[in-house]
């Protein structure tokens, strides 16, 4: 089974994870928009189990509307987000698209949280958007 790689811009924090991922879509929920500096984040959801990550992270934990607890990973070094977890959802891991190594690999299926979308930031109107997060996310 092939590996992705990913890190952060400095190179102190690399990752790897085995198989597909689970999902790939867009957020533009708040916290997002801000820890990302634009209108939306990229995230790709992996299973946890076949992730690893070295390197100085440092994560900041917030609770989500859903009540979840949201842990974002950002390189101590050069502060470029990598990662993040979920609390309600451990069995995934989740990296930012812009992280790979290879970012062409990421191909958005959905759009969360648009009910929170800036009028200047505009995603692809083909995918599928949802106020919120959808249920069973």
């Amino acid at each position: 089974m092939s590996k992705t790689t990913g890190g952060c811009a400095c190179g102190a924090v690399r990752y790897e994870f085995s198989g597909d991922p689970m999902m790939m879509g867009q957020c533009q929920c708040r916290a997002c928009q801000r820890d990302s500096g634009t209108g939306h984040a990229c995230h790709i959801a992996v299973a946890a189990a076949g992730f690893g990550l070295t390197g100085p992270i440092k994560y900041w934990d917030s609770v989500a509307d859903s009540g979840n607890v949201v842990s974002r990973g950002f390189c101590t070094e050069c502060g470029s987000p990598v990662a993040s977890k979920n609390g309600g959802m451990p069995q995934m891991a989740f990296v930012r698209a812009a992280s790979l190594d290879d970012p062409t690999l990421f191909k958005p299926q959905l759009v969360v949280w648009s009910s929170k979308r800036q009028p200047w930031d505009h995603v692809n109107p083909a995918l599928p958007a949802f106020e919120k997060m959808p249920p069973g996310m």
